[in-house]
C-alpha cells in the first residue's frame, strides 16, 4: 500500500519504520529533514511537504506533538488535505484536543477524504516493538481501511466508536489516569523514604503484588531513582494533556478535582526550571520536594 507519514519524532519513527518493514510504500515528511534520514536510508521516500507525502497515498499518517503542528500539517497551504486524493484516509495518531479532532474530522468531511482519529498508549520502545495499544474512532468504511493497518503497530486496537474525537477524548482520560498514578506514586515514594524505606524496593515490593502493571513498573522505578531522562515522554506534553483533559471535561461540565490538582503541580514543577528534556513523571519531584526528599536541587 502506497502510504504517506508525517511526523517523525521518537514515537512518529518508530511507526513509520515498522509500516515500511510490513513492506509498505512509505512517503515521509518531517519539518526537520534530519529526522528523516533513517528511514531514507532504509529505502522509504522523503517528501518536500505533508501534500506531497499524501499526493499518491491511499492513506497518509500523522503523529505530531499537538494540536497546533496537527492543523498546520493538515490545512496548511501544502498541507495534507492539499494532496490528499477523493477517498483516501488520513489517520492521526497525535494526542489532540477533542474541538480539534471535530474540526478536522468536518474539514475532511468537505474534501471527501477519510479521517480516522487513532491516539496511542505507549512509549517509544513500545512503538518500535508494535507494542502499542491504539484507540481508534471514524467511520465505519474508514475504520475498515485503518484497522488492518494499526493492527501491524500494536499488541491491540480498541475500535472506540464512529466519531473520531471521541479516541481523543479517551486518551485524554487514560493519560489524566496515567497522571494521578504519577502523583501517587511520588507521594508514596516520599512518605517511604522518609521512614527509611529504600523508594526502589518498595516499588519492588509493591509491583509484585497488586500493583503488577506496566505504569507502576515503568513510573515507579523513575520516581523512586528519581531518574527522569531521557524523555519517553516530555514533561511539556503532559502539561499539553492535563490542560486538554480539563477543557473536555469543563465542556460536558463534569468538575474534575484531580486533574485540577496535577494543574497546579504541573505548573510547580515548570516553575522549579524541569522542561522538555524531562520525562513527564517529574511531575512526581513536588511530592518529593515536599516532603524534602529530593535528591537533586
Amino acid at each position: 500500500m502506497q502510504i504517506g507519514f508525517i511526523g517523525l519524532g521518537s514515537m512518529g519513527a518508530a511507526i513509520a519504520m515498522n509500516l515500511f518493514k510490513s513492506g509498505h510504500q512509505v512517503q515521509v515528511f518531517n519539518r526537520n529533514p534530519d529526522r528523516t534520514e533513517p528511514l531514507r536510508r532504509a529505502g522509504a521516500t522523503v517528501a518536500a511537504s505533508p501534500a506531497e507525502a499524501a499526493q499518491r497515498a491511499d492513506v497518509v499518517f500523522s503523529m505530531v506533538a499537538d494540536d497546533a503542528a496537527l492543523t498546520s500539517v493538515t490545512l496548511g497551504e501544502n498541507g495534507i488535505l492539499a494532496g490528499l486524493r477523493p477517498g483516501a484516509v488520513h489517520i492521526s495518531m497525535s494526542t489532540i484536543g477533542v474541538d480539534t479532532a471535530h474540526a478536522l474530522t468536518v474539514r475532511h468531511h468537505e474534501a471527501g477524504v477519510g479521517f480516522v482519529s487513532a491516539p496511542v498508549f505507549g512509549r517509544p520502545d513500545a512503538a518500535a516493538a508494535r507494542k502499542l495499544f491504539i484507540m481508534a474512532a471514524g467511520a465505519d468504511e474508514h475504520l475498515k481501511v485503518a484497522v488492518p493497518l494499526l493492527e501491524q503497530l500494536g499488541q491491540s486496537v480498541g475500535i472506540v466508536g464512529l466519531v473520531p474525537s471521541q479516541a481523543n477524548l479517551v486518551k485524554l482520560i487514560g493519560n489524566f489516569m496515567l497522571s494521578v498514578i504519577i502523583e501517587t506514586l511520588g507521594e508514596a515514594c516520599a512518605v517511604a523514604g522518609k521512614a527509611g524505606i529504600d523508594p526502589m524496593h518498595f516499588v519492588d515490593l509493591l509491583t509484585n503484588a497488586n500493583f503488577n502493571a506496566p505504569p507502576y513498573k515503568i513510573y515507579g522505578s523513575m520516581i523512586a531513582s528519581q531518574q527522569f531522562q531521557p524523555a519517553g515522554f516530555s514533561l511539556p506534553l503532559g502539561q499539553k494533556d492535563n490542560r486538554l483533559m480539563l477543557a473536555a471535561a469543563e465542556a460536558l461540565g463534569v468538575p474534575l478535582p484531580l486533574a485540577s490538582f496535577v494543574h497546579d503541580r504541573f505548573l510547580a514543577v515548570r516553575a522549579q526550571g524541569i522542561g522538555a528534556e524531562h520525562d513527564w513523571s517529574a511531575v512526581a519531584l513536588c511530592a518529593l520536594t515536599d516532603a524534602g526528599m529530593r535528591k537533586h536541587a
